[in-house]
């Protein structure tokens, strides 16, 4: 089983390159980032973790796309990834060349964490109008990026957005999956963060590769039902990915996950200094 690692980089922890390359060295398989443009001070939404204030690094969070490609530059086997992106809040267009670009340039070890976003107030800013619909504007851009992951020029008219058939390089180095009864699926490997049920599992099965469970509980309930869904939509035998995310580790947890299948898990670092950070991943090494 892979261990991955998840963290908020900020202006005032471990930078991206340091902890990218202490990662490598010990044996980690991977770095996931999340993403926040800006936290407004008017914001109503409530904190989806717990109760107070929301923590300081969730308004200072660096950029994931920048901050991993300081960590692909100075790493050569360390897989890449965001926990999560928020597709809703990106011009598509753009956000198909960052991410193709990317995964070329770090030799196709990037994977795309797909999340539909709890504040509301952020999402507004971007110009996400219709929060109840939200959802139906991640699909429809994805499907928008993947028109332009085709190797060859594809147009796509979408409800929220449109492209023309066009020449987009550089395309992203991972090859596509092949769906029974639908196109392949272009571009990175690419993983839907989210609350189980029927709702997500239609999202995941129809343009994902599998699922990133935030701590990963209830997996022995939920996973019969998404493995399920995968196989009624044709997806094939191999199964959808499972990818607990965000996890505390405790040797009898890593242990139940591996009884379910699973192959990776993310194991969440504190948005701390450099020496904090270290210490942290002495104590994780030991899962390895």
């Amino acid at each position: 089983m892979r261990l991955a690692t998840t963290v908020f980089l900020t202006d005032e922890t471990i930078a991206p390159a340091r902890l990218a390359q202490e990662l490598e060295q010990r044996g980690f398989a991977g770095l996931y980032l999340p993403e926040h443009t800006h936290i407004p001070i008017s914001r109503q939404s409530p904190y989806p973790v717990g109760d107070g204030p929301l923590p300081r690094e969730y308004g200072r969070t660096l950029d994931p796309f920048v901050a991993l490609a300081q960590a692909a530059a100075v790493t050569e086997r360390l897989a890449l990834g965001t926990g999560i992106t928020l597709v809703a809040q990106h011009d598509p267009i753009g956000l198909a060349k960052g991410i193709a670009t990317l995964d070329f340039l770090s030799g196709g070890r990037f994977t795309l964490g797909v999340g539909f976003g709890w504040n509301v107030e952020e999402a507004a800013d971007h110009g996400v109008a219709d929060w109840s619909r939200r959802r139906e504007l991640v699909r429809d851009r994805i499907a928008l990026m993947r028109a332009l992951w085709n190797e060859e020029p594809t147009s796509y008219e979408g409800e929220f957005g449109s492209v023309s058939a066009s020449e987009a390089h550089p395309k992203p180095v991972q090859r596509p999956r092949e769906r029974k009864g639908a196109p392949p699926l272009t571009g990175p490997r690419t993983l839907i963060g989210g609350a189980a049920g029927p709702k997500l599992f239609a999202h995941i099965t129809e343009y994902a590769d599998g699922w990133m469970p935030i701590g990963g509980r209830g997996l022995t309930e939920t996973l019969p039902a998404l493995r399920e869904a995968w196989q009624e939509a044709g997806r094939g035998p191999e199964g959808p990915q499972v990818v607990p995310f965000a996890v505390h580790p405790t040797p009898g947890k890593l242990a139940h996950y591996r009884d379910l299948g699973v192959e990776e898990v993310v194991l969440q670092l504190p948005p701390a200094d450099e020496a904090e950070v270290l210490r942290t991943l002495d104590t994780y090494a030991r899962f390895l």
